[in-house]
């Protein structure tokens, strides 16, 4: 159904002739604005289904009235990858998320347009009344999975057919209803048999389906709210050391982060590099992320045990696993691994071939 917007100012109902935007108007705009992907989840779905249900990361939490939540991902450029230090992608993400913002609030100002309140949630924020780490009012990788857009990795990051890991996503919240798309139950991650993401972590953070985000966060954010504190604390107990804490790199490496989030917000990228999944991984990162300078024999044991650990939970015996509980495989991927990665690599082989044969 092709869908007429008004383009009057914001808050202007559409004339009643026109018909109001369906699913794949609001997606095939997405992605015209400049948006990777993009899925619609049920807003109802979500509040039934949160994340934690003690403490609800839920639409209703922002909005009674959201209908549906539109999620887009952006990709996060490869070359970034291929660098010697975290520097460009820690740069890059900005620019991503800036983009992403971007074509967020253009999508939603013209559903605003044509009749239907919508707002932009945050791609990364912290809700304190939550937990005392970095959670938001959303949580964009539970948005993309209930979306359609991919499922969690043995890191719990959202692992997206089309470029693994390597996105960012945002949600744009509507009271226009929207039909929403089919989770995908298929378990995207190759799971204890692949553990590339375990193998590279340099914070030793991979659970089991978890993280460790504590042990994440000291890596990945560097210079983030952990490090500010313990600046003004040093300074606060020894006011006269206050020239050497101004000079040092903790210090220079906050202010750095405030005007460039560099080093203050997730971004360590070793377990988004080595992850296979995604073309992007085949086409420009196999070759230069085939060996894991972390990878010890530790790291390789634990995975195993991992393996085995699942094998008994999945025959019903042993120990749960939280991070496969009932209420998380919803996430992870309720059938299991049945390949998806190898289908893909196949696929993405026979078209570098036909490539090949057709060039001059």
């Amino acid at each position: 159904m092709t869908a007429s917007v008004n383009t009057s100012a914001p808050g202007m109902r559409t004339p009643r002739s026109a018909s109001p935007p369906d699913a794949a108007w609001v997606k095939r705009r997405a992605k015209e604005l400049g948006a990777d992907l993009v899925g619609i989840a049920s807003a109802a779905t979500l509040n039934a289904f949160p994340p934690d249900p003690r403490w609800p990361q839920t639409p209703e939490r922002i909005s009674r009235y959201c209908k549906s939540v539109i999620v887009i991902a952006q990709r996060i450029p490869t070359g970034a990858f291929r660098c010697k230090t975290n520097t460009p992608v820690q740069y890059l993400d900005m620019l991503v998320m800036r983009r992403m913002d971007k074509v967020a609030y253009r999508l939603s100002e013209e559903l605003e347009r044509a009749g239907h309140p919508t707002l932009v949630t945050a791609a990364q924020e912290t809700e304190w009344t939550y937990k005392r780490a970095s959670y938001g009012l959303l949580s964009t990788r539970h948005l993309g999975v209930e979306a359609g857009l991919g499922t969690f990795g043995l890191e719990v990051n959202i692992l997206t057919p089309e470029f693994g890991p390597r996105v960012y996503l945002t949600g744009i919240l509507t009271e226009l209803e929207l039909e929403p798309d089919e989770r995908i139950t298929e378990q995207v991650c190759i799971g204890e048999s692949c553990s590339r993401c375990l193998h590279s972590c340099p914070a030793d953070a991979v659970l089991h389906w978890g993280i460790d985000k504590r042990g994440c966060a000291s890596v990945a954010q560097e210079f983030g709210f952990a490090t500010m504190l313990g600046i003004f604390e040093r300074l606060f107990a020894r006011p006269g050391t206050a020239p050497e804490v101004f000079r040092s790199r903790d210090f220079f490496g906050f202010w750095q982060g405030l005007l460039r989030v560099v080093g203050s917000f997730g971004d360590c990228p070793r377990c988004l590099a080595v992850c296979p999944v995604g073309n992007d991984y085949h086409a420009h990162l196999a070759d230069i992320q085939k060996v894991i300078p972390e990878k010890t024999p530790e790291k390789v044991a634990l995975a195993k045990q991992y393996k085995e650990d699942r094998a008994t939970h999945e025959r019903g015996h042993g120990d749960k696993l939280p991070g496969l509980s009932a209420w998380n495989r919803r996430w992870v991927g309720v059938d299991g691994y049945l390949g998806i990665v190898a289908r893909q690599m196949q696929a993405f082989k026979k078209l570098q071939k036909q490539r090949a044969e057709t060039e001059p």
